[in-house]
């Protein structure tokens, strides 16, 4: 096993604000996870924003002084990755790293791993379609979190390679693999904030609840078209109500997208759908309330409908606090809930293949409609089974040795499948895999050194200009020029982008060099530098014959 992971995380900064998304705290917490459980000696934040390796550390770690070592780089530098043999990113796309590790290391200098959070928006499968034309490998992987996930996305990939092999009338590409690695939770520290009597008698008591009442929980955004309509979940609630004739209350904790808005079709649905229950929307964004809300609640529901959901978090912390669940039988939540054993699996039934989904998806495509509108229709036009969500809540309601027992069962599930240690030695099992397959590959073909659709651009557009400035080019000094016009710029624009060019120090020796007649070629200006400084110069070069300090034409 190798003793460092290298991490992509562009932004730098680990962290949750407010109205998070279930993809920002799981990515948190599986690189918490892979630096507590991982069993690495070392780990590499590959960002393009600035974090101190002190926040990192905080971030990650919930001992200050663990044994391993934390440190920030560059997400251009591919180096930690060479010396870890693997890179993971919290998401799907690997096509840009791939290219860059061509570009630098080599195809086999080590394995990339992403990890798929959705699979419904068109520019998400876009991309991980773009992996058959990268240099992508058998030694690399896509997580997928859960048999559904893996499915949809072999057929995707196979659809596409068959696409590939009809348009080149050749074979289809190599494809990624596409292990099956849920999502974690911690177990423990869920199950702390439900085993707490004060807690749960305080929060009961602020919505109203008495002993034999039963409150039936949802954790989540409050979003119609990209979680779940609310409908059937009301209408379970009410059937639960009116079949048991015990007091149902439903408490709701989440955010809505656009609360001026969102609210008052929750409450609408509420008052129409649920008229005998007592429903609370509550702030998701309180850690404090949620964590009470574990301890409070007696049974969980999320009767999700939506192509954006793959997996499912918040069952999974309701099975870690205790409680039975009833959820919907879709993607990553049947994968986690046994039916009739932490809970229920409530039937769901998708719309017809008439062609219509097609119209939705290119009203989409082609801008006519949001990515939200494109789920929501779809999710519209998504049942789940009302009758038997009312009856299984109805169920919980009434036997209080039921909910026990599945409560039980849940906490069992997820120490032994869906706690972070558990994910986590999957995931370092996974990379010492991927690096068996690519110590065992041959090297590749390689014709093609750089992405051709995105390439240099001195390069791909050197069509454009009259000529280009080649190691070769004759150079001269402007008369009257030398080294201290650069040295004394101070407009704004004529320094701007000074980051991809030699410091004007460097600039203003190379300039001199041409004014004193002792170089009259890039070539011979590059070659008196440090062979670090040389492509800068090079840049430098170029700058300053955009300024009329050099002259390419004399």
């Amino acid at each position: 096993m190798a003793n460092r992971l290298a991490i992509y995380h562009p932004r730098g900064e680990l962290g949750l604000g407010e109205n998070f998304f279930g993809k920002d705290v799981a990515n948190l917490q599986l690189f918490q996870a892979m630096a507590r459980y991982g069993g690495f000696e070392q780990i590499d934040i590959l960002s393009a924003m600035p974090a101190t390796e002190a926040h990192l550390r905080e971030a990650l770690l919930d001992d200050p002084a663990a044994p391993i070592r934390i440190t920030r780089q560059s997400i251009l530098s591919t180096s930690p990755a060479q010396a870890a043999g693997v890179a993971l990113r919290g998401q799907p796309d690997l096509q840009n790293a791939a290219w860059l590790r061509r570009l630098t290391s080599g195809d086999r200098s080590y394995s990339l791993i992403g990890l798929i959070h959705t699979l419904a928006p068109p520019a998400i499968r876009q991309g991980i379609t773009l992996s058959l034309t990268a240099p992508v490998h058998p030694w690399d992987a896509i997580i997928c979190t859960s048999p559904s996930v893996r499915e949809a996305t072999a057929k995707m990939l196979d659809d596409w390679g068959a696409l590939l092999a009809e348009r080149t009338n050749g074979s289809p590409p190599p494809q990624p693999a596409l292990p099956i690695i849920p999502l974690g939770v911690d177990a423990h520290r869920i199950a702390v904030l439900a085993d707490r009597p004060q807690a749960r008698a305080k929060v009961r008591a602020q919505l109203g609840l008495g002993e034999a009442d039963i409150l039936v929980l949802w954790v989540g955004r409050l979003s119609f078209f990209e979680k779940a309509f609310p409908q059937a979940m009301f209408q379970a609630v009410q059937i639960a109500a009116r079949t048991t004739g015990l007091n149902i209350h439903f408490a709701m904790a989440g955010w809505f997208p656009s609360p001026e808005r969102d609210r008052g079709f929750y409450e609408e649905a509420a008052r129409v759908h649920a008229p005998d229950a007592k429903v609370h929307f509550l702030d998701g964004n309180d850690r404090t309330l949620v964590g009470e809300l574990w301890a409070g609640a007696d049974i969980f529901t999320s009767l999700v409908d939506n192509i954006q959901e793959t997996f499912g978090i918040t069952p999974v912390e309701a099975m870690a606090a205790g409680l039975p669940v009833v959820v919907s039988d879709w993607d990553g939540y049947r994968f986690t809930v046994r039916d009739g054993i932490e809970g229920f699996l409530i039937p769901t039934l998708g719309g017809p293949a008439s062609g219509v989904g097609l119209n939705i998806v290119q009203r989409h495509l082609f801008q006519i409609t949001s990515y939200q509108t494109f789920a929501g229709e779809v999710s519209q036009h998504t049942a789940v089974h009302v009758g038997r969500a009312g009856a299984a809540i109805g169920a919980l309601a009434r036997n209080r040795h039921l909910r026990k027992t599945m409560g039980a069962a849940g906490r069992e599930r997820v120490r032994s499948m869906l706690d972070w240690p558990v994910v986590a030695r999957q995931i370092s099992a996974l990379a010492d895999d991927l690096a068996e397959i690519r110590k065992a590959s041959p090297d590749p073909v390689v014709r093609q050194k750089a992405d051709p659709g995105r390439g240099d651009p001195f390069i791909d557009f050197a069509g454009f200009a009259t000529q280009v400035l080649t190691a070769d080019t004759r150079l001269s000094a402007v008369a009257g020029v030398n080294g201290d016009d650069v040295r004394g710029l101070t407009a704004v624009l004529d320094k701007a982008f000074a980051n991809v060019r030699a410091s004007l120090e460097d600039c203003a020796m190379a300039l001199d060099l041409l004014a004193s007649g002792k170089a009259a070629s890039a070539r011979e200006i590059m070659a008196a530098f440090p062979v670090e400084k040389r492509r800068a110069v090079e840049m430098g070069l170029a700058w300053m014959a955009k300024l009329g300090l050099i002259d390419w034409l004399a």
